[in-house]
């Protein structure tokens, strides 16, 4: 089947808890039939996921915090060990220091800007690098946007800046690496209530004005998004590189 993940391997990073959006797409990878491996950012974080981790039978778990060059290399490596073998390589990863996302855009901070261009942006490029020579069959990538990349968000301030650059790193990446039949797709969910989402400003009235206005008459599910998710890392969507697949119950569409 095109959806089938049979034989192949994910790794996923940003699983935080059974609430984010890379949690949903690991459980949809594994159901298709992928072998996972799951990564987290610190000791700390990586007890929080591990009764997560081992619900998936055979999923692994690896430390890597991606703004680390020399930890990105050592996970790869292990991987290589382990795996031989990449195919699908989830980006959910998106952070921004809580003074910079709080107060008016204009008084962002230098340090703030660097920190959340490194994190959310720069690691999708220092792990697609890193990624590609294990991709030997070809594979997919996918990272996580939103609509603040396009239109201005109350409250998310320098993070809706950083994914602009992240939309325009997808459609760099799937240019360099499309002659290694690698593809590079981004997800822009709709506001979803995540631990990410709860450093956000007014995030309840992003959740009610999305309700209002989308054609669906609705919020998107987490497990719509992790559905697509899936989709982007099979066969089926073959054809498809360099995009951004909206799943927002129709939000981005509307003008007013």
């Amino acid at each position: 089947m095109a959806g089938s993940l049979e034989g192949r391997t994910a790794v996923v990073f940003g699983v935080a808890n059974k609430r984010s959006i890379a949690w949903s797409i690991a459980q949809g990878l594994h159901a298709a039939g992928a072998q996972i491996a799951v990564t987290y950012q610190n000791e700390r974080l990586g007890l929080e996921a591990q009764d997560m981790i081992l619900s998936l039978p055979g999923a692994a778990s690896f430390m890597c915090d991606v703004s680390n060059d020399a930890e990105i290399d050592r996970l790869f490596s292990q991987l290589r060990e382990r795996y031989g073998k990449l195919h699908v390589l989830v980006h959910s990863i998106g952070f921004a220091p809580d003074a910079d996302l709080n107060g008016r855009f204009v008084d962002t901070s230098r340090e703030g800007f660097r920190i959340t261009h490194d994190v959310s942006v720069y690691s999708l490029i220092a792990l697609a690098r890193a990624a590609a020579p294990l991709m030997e069959d070809g594979g997919s990538i996918l990272t996580m946007t939103y609509h603040g990349a396009e239109r201005v968000m109350p409250g998310y301030n320098v993070m809706g800046v950083a994914k602009a650059a992240l939309e325009a790193t997808v459609r760099y990446l799937a240019a360099d690496l499309g002659g290694r039949k690698i593809r590079v797709n981004a997800i822009s969910a709709g506001p979803i209530k995540t631990l990410a989402a709860r450093g956000i400003a007014g995030f309840g009235d992003m959740l009610k004005g999305h309700e209002e206005r989308a054609p669906l008459g609705r919020r998107v599910e987490v497990e719509e998004v992790g559905s697509t998710g899936v989709f982007l890392a099979s066969d089926a969507s073959s054809g498809i590189t360099g995009e951004v697949i909206y799943v927002d119950c129709g939000y981005n569409i509307m003008g007013f």
